[in-house]
């Protein structure tokens, strides 16, 4: 496979979030949908790709080591200052449908420590999502 544009790297993370408790939710597609279209990050994206982005990380995943090789990819592929947001729109995704089942939360673990997530960073950036999905 040749190395992915830190775009789909991005997106694999995403949609490996979604897909963490086996459902992917309307509000976890649509917070995908919005964090494509809003963060400076996907600026140059063409959002007509994403489906197929989309699409290439759910055959990835179905793969034996499907999850180490969306984290490898990323490793490869994403410049060191944009691990802090990978792991930002992983958490943005798990809190879109507000509740993070067990499987989300062991996915955002392994996400910190495969991407080098420091606690006081990670606990910051999850305070932010929480204070972004707060509802009344």
């Amino acid at each position: 496979m040749s190395k992915l544009s830190y775009h789909n790297a991005l997106i694999h993370i995403m949609v490996t979030m979604s897909a963490a408790d086996r459902t992917m939710s309307d509000s976890e597609l649509a917070k995908i949908g919005t964090i494509v279209k809003s963060l400076p990050v996907f600026a140059e994206f063409d959002t007509d790709k994403m489906i197929d982005a989309a699409n290439d990380c759910t055959r990835i995943l179905q793969q034996e080591d499907g999850l180490d090789q969306i984290i490898d990819n990323a490793l490869e592929c994403l410049p060191d200052h944009l691990r802090e947001t990978a792991y930002a729109v992983a958490v943005d995704v798990a809190a879109a449908d507000l509740q993070i089942e067990q499987e989300e939360l062991r996915l955002l673990q392994i996400f910190r420590h495969r991407l080098d997530i420091d606690r006081l960073t990670a606990a910051a950036i999850e305070r932010g999502a929480r204070a972004r999905h707060q509802t009344i």
